[in-house]
């Protein structure tokens, strides 16, 4: 397919250019991060998001911590490195991807202790950039194999944003879509706007009106009426981390889609890359889910819509169980679920 008409980041010749997602759809800035720090805040704050991208960005992020520095030795070096390393592993909890590149740049150190300094950090570079072009070669396959599963003139729900935006290729979720319609394939999406950050309304579709995909927004509680009436062929959505069961943590709200697709006997996929499976959890249970800040809700882009002193409970993620996913779409194939059925 076509490339994407955005870059969501790139390692500019010394320090990472990351899209300000948090300013999109209005304006199209990049942030430049220098430093490691930045990173870890860009993270945190959700400049950038999306469990592929925010592995790409802390990988960059542990390049950034350890170059243009002085070591009297490789203990020092090391010291270093896991100060780094812990300061980005804090920034979100629950999507897996994040430790996975984490855990790659630390073994790329351990793997060459008898290189020199510097050519440890050409070393973390390089890996990197490999997770990065890895991701891109990753989201393609996933396309391919996601848009046989669609049909010409079929109509897609989707859920937060798993476009080109999450991830360093052209989405996992929105690829599928991408590569149905680069094949001719006439595809057309709902995109729940995804409360309360809003990553449908202001990502999803901003991106899919980019590539020239027919898109329309819809409240987040409208998905049931169109499944009621036969309005959507299948829900796609990507995933954050999913559990050596199958159960799938993704953005809040992800289970109510899969309860309503099974209500309504619709099929339900998530794709997502190999690195976001995580063997040594059990179950959707053992997930650790991140909270987010209650300004999210009671004071969303700057304004209070809430009265003063409510208590908010909000959970940054969901899961579903495995029970009610039709089937993985990953860059191996396409995983049987409990409820396949083509």
């Amino acid at each position: 397919m076509n490339e994407m008409k955005f870059k969501t980041l790139e390692w500019r010749d010394g320090y990472l250019a990351i899209l300000d997602q948090m300013k999109l759809p209005l304006q199209v800035e990049y942030l430049e991060c220098k430093d490691f720090e930045q990173v870890a805040k860009t993270i945190k704050d959700l400049n950038i998001r999306g469990a592929p991208a925010i592995g790409i960005a802390a990988a960059f992020g542990v390049v950034l911590g350890m170059q243009n520095r002085r070591y009297k030795n490789l203990e020092e070096y090391q010291n270093r490195l896991d100060r780094v390393i812990s300061i980005l592993g804090n920034t979100r909890p629950t999507a897996v991807n994040l430790f996975w590149a984490l855990d790659r740049m630390r073994k790329v150190v351990e793997n060459n202790k008898e290189k020199n300094l510097e050519e440890l950090n050409q070393l973390l570079l390089k890996e990197a950039i490999s997770i990065h072009e890895e991701d891109k070669l990753m989201c393609l396959r996933i396309g391919e194999h996601g848009a046989s599963l669609l049909k010409d003139g079929d109509t897609v729900l989707t859920h937060c944003n798993a476009g080109a935006l999450a991830t360093g290729g052209i989405g996992t979720a929105l690829g599928i879509i991408y590569t149905a319609q680069a094949q001719g394939k006439r595809i057309k999406v709902f995109a729940d706007e995804t409360r309360p950050i809003l990553q449908g309304a202001r990502l999803t579709v901003w991106e899919l009106q980019q590539q020239g995909v027919d898109v329309t927004l819809i409240c987040d509680n409208t998905a049931a009426f169109l499944m009621k009436k036969k309005k959507i062929d299948c829900v796609i959505v990507g995933a954050d981390r999913i559990a050596h069961n199958g159960d799938v943590a993704n953005k809040i709200g992800t289970y109510n889609l899969a309860v309503l697709a099974k209500a309504h006997n619709l099929p339900f996929y998530v794709a997502a890359p190999s690195s976001s499976f995580d063997p040594s959890i059990s179950n959707g249970e053992k997930i650790n889910i991140e909270e987010r800040s209650e300004d999210e809700v009671t004071c969303g882009f700057g304004k209070r819509i809430t009265p003063m002193g409510i208590k908010v409970y909000s959970p940054a993620f969901d899961v579903t169980p495995a029970e009610l996913i039709t089937a993985y779409i990953t860059e191996e194939g396409i995983k049987e679920g409990v409820r396949f059925k083509v």
